[in-house]
């Protein structure tokens, strides 16, 4: 006899369009490298912060900075730094024939330390 459930109840999916926001978020990125061959560790890192962006955020279209970008590959291929602190923003897509609304813009933070940092919501300026 299984006393599981039987029916699934209808869920809200969650929106993304909740409109623009910006959060700060640092990201493990030695977890995600972990493992990875040396030449492919910075490429494997970059597609790991676009993958960890399109779960925060709920876009598909995710855009780096050239920033953050050199401070993923900065210590050379081999060598990602273990931790960053990440801007993620959702904006408005202005192209009209854009086949999502919003996307999302990735930035690097730069912090003296990770400890105790949590995810927060950044004011729009």
């Amino acid at each position: 006899m299984f006393l599981g459930h039987d029916k699934k109840k209808p869920t809200k999916t969650r929106s993304a369009l909740q409109d623009v926001v910006t959060r700060e978020y640092t990201i493990h990125l030695h977890k995600y490298v972990h493992g990875r061959s040396f030449k492919k560790r910075a490429p494997h890192a970059i597609k790991s912060i676009v993958t960890f962006a399109q779960k925060a955020m709920g876009t598909k279209d995710v855009r780096i900075d050239p920033k953050l970008n050199q401070q993923v590959w900065h210590q050379g291929i081999k060598s990602v730094p273990h931790r960053m602190r990440l801007k993620l923003e959702r904006k408005r897509n202005d192209d009209e024939d854009a086949a999502e609304k919003l996307y999302t813009y990735a930035s690097y933070v730069d912090v003296p330390s990770f400890k105790g940092l949590q995810t927060v919501v950044v004011d729009a300026e």
